[in-house]
């Protein structure tokens, strides 16, 4: 079931306000264009930010996301027609013929057991063509970020047309590695407090590795994150077996 801070409406609808600059996206735009990806799958798309910006350079592309009320989001977006979205998951996926799939941001470590992230794999697998690529990222284990997170409550208010001052609070309520939970609290001018608890998994790269060869994907290569070096890995897998 996705967070709140996806599928509450009230918080989806100020998402890309708190979110900021996505810089990290041009690092995917980037890589589709060296695999010359032509259609690309989206996966957990959220409000649209990503496949928005690839369906600007005609690239076919279809955005998934479990979360409901992030999607109403991205199909209101200008260009948004350009775009398939899907109100699904990497396991519920309908057929389909893809060249690269994608998980940026978080999304690869929200799968929290192995069983979901190699069904997820697995579903993501029987999207691709023989030779497509799987593209993602997952914060590097020995950089702690939750330090950085547990120091910083990251206390932000924004003034939101429409809305009000709507300020946003962070804490990390518990580190149990290779888990770590921390909790946004929205607080809208009306007085209302919406919390979302979010959980994250952190895998070491030899995990990656193990778990995509299980799934029967190739390590094509293991990268540092350009927007954040140290800090992120980005990992590009190949289906290169037709079974």
């Amino acid at each position: 079931m996705p967070d709140p801070i996806f599928d509450d409406p009230r918080l989806a609808a100020i998402y890309d306000l708190f979110d900021g600059p996505r810089g990290d996206l041009d690092n995917y735009l980037h890589i589709a264009r060296e695999l010359r990806a032509r259609t690309v799958l989206d996966v957990g798309c959220g409000t649209g930010s990503f496949a928005l910006r690839l369906a600007s350079l005609k690239v076919v592309v279809t955005g998934v996301d479990p979360a409901a009320a992030s999607l109403n989001v991205a199909r209101a977006k200008p260009g948004a027609s350009q775009v398939t979205w899907l109100h699904a998951d990497a396991t519920t996926l309908p057929p389909m013929r893809i060249e690269l799939a994608v998980m940026t941001g978080n999304v690869a470590q929200v799968f929290l057991t192995d069983a979901a992230w190699h069904d997820a794999l697995t579903g993501l697998r029987h999207a691709l063509v023989l030779g497509g690529h799987l593209v993602f990222e997952t914060r590097n284990l020995e950089h702690r970020a939750w330090e950085k997170w547990a120091s910083d409550p990251m206390i932000e208010s924004i003034d939101i047309d429409g809305v009000g001052l709507v300020t946003q609070r962070r804490v990390v309520t518990d580190v149990a590695l290779p888990f770590v939970s921390f909790r946004h609290t929205y607080t809208f001018p009306d007085g209302t407090e919406i919390p979302s608890d979010s959980t994250l998994r952190f895998r070491d790269p030899d995990e990656i590795a193990a778990s995509l060869d299980a799934a029967r994907f190739t390590l094509v290569e293991r990268r540092d994150a350009p927007d954040r070096p140290g800090a992120e890995h980005v990992y590009i897998a190949q289906r290169d077996s037709a079974s």
